[in-house]
């Protein structure tokens, strides 16, 4: 039987990867559901064979990587028509992408970059957002970065600036949380408040993963290098995201330093374990 397309599991997911794909051929993962990068199975061969096996088994997300929703230039049309092609192919439980930009005359870059938040941006990031989600017929989750520096311009608050997107466009949001402790770190912002600021009808999913610390000239700087297990602080903010927004699922991201699949499959059941102590405290809280 083919999983559910359109609810998403409550239990943890994690990423597809391809130092993976033998032990998900092998054998079913643990888990809830599996997401994808989609500019990793937009052709054929091996790795949609493989992801053909794991949509008969699993729920799937797609998350983009490469559609620059920030850039000024609009969607590369023939990019979108490959993402869409996808979509329609594997009909997805969730479909995702950043809220960045990463194309710039035609040429494409290797980073998600940041963009000011102003009135200005957000009528591009929203007349591209429409489009995408106009092309796929659905509706598209947006990602919140990691950031690690600051426009002098950006008079809108990244939490208004998304729940502004949200209410102009009826996409939802992907809270990525290590993302915000990042940001939230590098800038002194509140992450707490960060969390709190966010509409609870439009978080979609949850993200969470490890990060980099560097110290350089004596200032300390987090790194979104999705290389390690999901640290404490953001573990915390995890308890109070699924609080707050029950019904969102979530994601273990791992894309540096790979571990073996089941080191993967023992952070989702973790987040399994947090999630149900937080909703137990909630109940408790409210009784």
């Amino acid at each position: 039987m083919t999983a559910s397309l359109r609810e998403p599991p409550l239990a943890a997911g994690i990423g597809l990867r391809a130092a993976h794909h033998g032990a998900v051929m092998a054998s079913r993962p643990s888990v809830g559901w599996m997401e994808i990068h989609a500019e990793n199975y937009l052709g054929g061969g091996a790795p949609r064979r493989v992801l053909a096996q794991v949509r008969r088994d699993l729920p799937v997300s797609v998350h983009g990587v490469g559609l620059s929703l920030g850039g000024a230039e609009g969607l590369d049309q023939a990019h979108l028509d490959r993402v869409a092609g996808l979509v329609a192919a594997i009909e997805p439980m969730l479909v995702s992408e950043h809220l960045a930009w990463s194309v710039a005359g035609g040429v494409y870059h290797n980073d998600l970059l940041p963009l000011p938040y102003t009135e200005e941006s957000l009528g591009v990031v929203a007349g591209n957002v429409s489009r995408l989600q106009d092309r796929l017929r659905r509706r598209v989750l947006i990602e919140n970065p990691s950031t690690y520096l600051r426009f002098d311009h950006s008079p809108i608050p990244e939490p208004a600036f998304l729940a502004a997107l949200a209410q102009r466009t009826g996409c939802g949001i992907l809270l990525d949380l290590n993302n915000i402790y990042v940001s939230a770190v590098n800038h002194g912002l509140d992450a707490v408040g960060y969390v709190d600021a966010i509409p609870a009808d439009a978080v979609g999913e949850l993200h969470l993963a490890g990060h980099h610390v560097a110290h350089e000239d004596g200032v300390t700087i987090l790194i979104d290098d999705h290389g390690s297990s999901v640290c404490d602080a953001v573990w915390e903010l995890h308890a109070r995201a699924v609080r707050r927004f029950p019904d969102a699922p979530t994601l273990i991201e791992w894309d540096t330093a790979i571990p073996p699949l089941d080191r993967l499959v023992a952070e989702a059941k973790a987040a399994d374990a947090r999630r149900a102590r937080a909703l137990e405290h909630d109940d408790a809280a409210a009784a």
